[in-house]
């Protein structure tokens, strides 16, 4: 065998093993506070992506849309990324005694512990984000003071290794943070342009803060029935994180 070839056995004996993102699915998940931050995520070779649910059968989201499972909790390898989508079937998670202990242990090990939209909540429930800075959707952000987080209404939140995305859309700004963090700014940058990531909605009022008093209360409104419920959900979960 030559030099050349031993040296180059030698280098990639040395090659860093890629960093696992574990990402969850569950029943009745919002696809693209997923799939917005997989776009990204996926754009570098450095992250392997697992999608992880109780099993390997398919997983609807709110809409109906299937997505497939690549790992169970009970095959998952240890995460350097955790991350966790919102979406109406957060509810559920709220109490799942099952995937909350998965969360703790994944986080236990994990460099970073993250989430998009109300998928804090679910961190939040596992006792993952008390003391921590962190965001959520507008409806949902005050629920997560019920669980010793400080409420913070920004797009993307880092606090020490929390990073939390609010609602939907925000998972690509998340996302793109993130691997600002791990990769450089310069490489980040790099994806939004070939992603082609310049948001100019159709639209003024696309958040809270910008949109018509008028048009949120009608929204607020709306929505309120099943916000109560989550309310309610997440008051009784805090309760028994404390117990």
């Amino acid at each position: 065998m030559s030099v050349a070839a031993v040296r180059l056995g030698t280098l990639r004996n040395l090659e860093v093993p890629p960093m696992n993102v574990i990402m969850l699915l569950y029943p009745r998940l919002t696809q693209l506070d997923l799939t917005g931050p997989f776009e990204v995520l996926a754009r570098f070779p450095e992250l392997k992506l697992h999608l992880v649910a109780k099993t390997v059968d398919p997983v609807a989201d709110g809409s109906g849309l299937r997505l497939l499972p690549t790992a169970t909790f009970q095959s998952a390898p240890q995460p350097n990324i955790l991350f966790v989508p919102g979406g109406p079937g957060q509810i559920d998670l709220m109490d799942d005694a099952q995937t909350l202990d998965f969360l703790r242990l994944q986080a236990s090990g994990a460099t970073y512990v993250t989430s998009v939209c109300t998928g804090s909540l679910v961190l939040a429930a596992a006792g993952l984000l008390t003391g921590y800075r962190a965001t959520s959707h507008w409806l949902s952000l005050n629920q997560l003071a019920f669980f010793g987080a400080t409420p913070v209404q920004e797009r993307v939140v880092e606090d020490g290794n929390r990073i939390t995305g609010a609602g939907v859309t925000s998972g690509i700004d998340f996302a793109l943070t993130l691997c600002a963090r791990l990769f450089g700014e310069d490489r980040a940058r790099q994806v939004q342009l070939g992603m082609e990531y310049d948001p100019r909605p159709p639209f003024v009022g696309g958040s809270p803060r910008s949109a018509d008093p008028t048009l949120l209360a009608d929204f607020t409104n709306r929505a309120s029935e099943f916000q109560q419920r989550r309310e309610a959900v997440a008051k009784a979960a805090a309760e028994r994180l404390r117990a």
